[in-house]
């Protein structure tokens, strides 16, 4: 018993050194790590300003627990009106679907009488709007 014991050791140390002595020696060229540096400069730069929110208006479109119809509205919402973005929320168990990012109740009522044809019982909420950079007030 002892015989076969050693003689399993012997293999596994002779078969573990025969992986370590196998390598792969991989060349990278450094400009690619350049191009991803000045790649994630130029991401971060684009989306920064993308990013900035303030206080608003959306229209809430419509409120169900069932989630195709909200899928529909969203559908519909983006066929009449492309120029609208659509959040589709959830909220348990309902699925809320608010459009647009209006600065001013106002704003909000316009486009409101015009989804109210398409759409019962819409709504004005408030909510944090996103706000694209050619429009943010400066107040330095």
């Amino acid at each position: 018993m002892k015989i076969v014991f050693v003689m399993f050791m012997i293999c596994t140390v002779f078969y573990a050194n025969a992986q370590n002595t196998t390598s792969v020696a991989v060349k990278k060229d450094p400009r690619i790590d350049m191009l991803i540096k000045k790649q994630m400069q130029i991401n971060e730069a684009t989306t920064r300003a993308s990013r900035s929110s303030a206080q608003g208006f959306r229209i809430q479109v419509i409120n169900t627990n069932d989630r195709n119809k909200a899928i529909a509205a969203k559908t519909k919402v983006y066929e009449l009106y492309p120029d609208l973005k659509a959040y589709l929320l959830y909220q348990a168990p309902y699925f809320r679907l608010r459009v647009g990012n209006f600065k001013t109740q106002d704003e909000a009522a316009a486009y409101q009488k015009k989804l109210a044809k398409q759409f019962d019982n819409t709504l004005i909420v408030r909510d944090i709007i996103e706000v694209k950079p050619d429009t943010l007030d400066d107040s330095n």
